[in-house]
């Protein structure tokens, strides 16, 4: 059996998947890789069949009609025969020596009496033409190389979150938890990094710099005007996560550490929705946003009422126009210390 299966979303990634399917090829045969030509219409699909005959024992490529990010990580997990499961997108790359430790790390826990769920590690913000790049660490909250569970948590600061980038699952824990990404949706990898937490009982962090996260590209899903254009798919998602922790509340609530986490990740996902409804402007974007808070509304009231009145409800409910720009350049002054997204 593989230790880790990696799934590798492609949609036309011709010209930056090669950096990315080099850095995973030093795990060797202990790794699988699995592309997904999620309906490229460059040379993505040629490149992915050049890897696999080159490298049989390792790479596996799935060619598919586009089904969207979500789908296609879907698609390598249903797939996967890692012990583990881990996505890297197409254009990030990971770091060698951080990789080879994860390795070690997860053969030697594979004997462990305790089973291992989750594990954590940085990764890095790399913007092309920066000399130097943010790191998301999280050393000062989650107990370093040695197994932890929630109840071991501290404090989560605003805007250190565990995103896709930073986060390796338990294979069997992915497919058993029941989380299912919509298709032709971007924003999914909120869900990935949400759905399966409750399931989560044991966790191992490594503060080393493993994942490297390209920004900066213009037609990236996180750069601005792009979210703006996709405000329909942000909201979709921020509502699967609503009904997601409504209907799982008393679950996610055993443990107070994993609900604090929960419920301030969920805040920030509808502050992200909300800020883009009021970027768009429209009458119909205002009334979006509006429909959002109502929807958590009728979905909880004490979720509502606690998000409602805090920081963030309160600054995305400021009246008028000059209100309105005066949440979006509060929420960009956060946004420059806190990295939402």
């Amino acid at each position: 059996m593989k230790i880790l299966s990696i799934g590798v979303p492609c949609y036309n990634s011709a010209e930056y998947m090669e950096k990315c399917i080099d850095s995973l090829l030093p795990g060797g045969n202990d790794v699988e890789i699995i592309i997904v030509d999620d309906g490229s219409t460059d040379g993505t699909g040629e490149i992915a069949d050049r890897y696999a005959a080159e490298y049989p024992d390792i790479v596996r490529v799935i060619h598919q009609q586009n089904g969207g990010h979500g789908n296609a990580i879907m698609a390598a997990l249903g797939v996967a025969t890692g012990l583990y499961f881990k996505v890297v997108d197409s254009d990030d790359f990971v770091r060698e020596i951080p990789f080879r430790k994860i390795l070690q790390t997860l053969e030697d826990l594979m004997g462990s009496d305790e089973r291992l769920d989750m594990l954590i590690s940085n990764f890095v913000y790399h913007k092309t033409g920066e000399k130097r790049h943010r790191v998301m660490r999280y050393a000062h909250t989650l107990p370093v190389e040695q197994m932890f569970t929630w109840k071991e948590t501290g404090r989560f600061r605003k805007g250190q979150y565990l995103l896709m980038h930073s986060v390796i699952y338990r294979t069997k824990l992915l497919r058993d938890c029941g989380m299912k990404l919509p298709d032709h949706t971007f924003y999914t990898d909120n869900i990935y990094v949400f759905e399966p937490l409750p399931f989560v009982k044991n966790m191992y962090y490594l503060d080393v710099n493993f994942y490297y996260y390209n920004i900066g590209r213009p037609d990236q899903s996180v750069n601005e005007a792009v979210m703006v254009s996709r405000a329909a798919q942000q909201l979709a998602v921020n509502r699967i996560m609503v009904d997601y922790f409504a209907e799982n509340i008393g679950m996610i609530a055993s443990v107070p550490q994993r609900y604090d986490y929960m419920y301030n990740y969920l805040e920030i996902i509808t502050a992200i929705s909300s800020v883009l409804c009021l970027l768009r402007g429209t009458r119909e974007a205002l009334e979006e946003k509006d429909e959002l808070w109502k929807y958590i509304r009728r979905k909880n009231l004490r979720v509502y009422l606690r998000m409602r009145c805090g920081l963030i409800g309160n600054l995305f409910h400021l009246p008028g126009r000059g209100g309105r720009r005066l949440s979006v350049e509060s929420y960009r002054l956060m946004n420059r210390f806190f990295h939402f997204n």
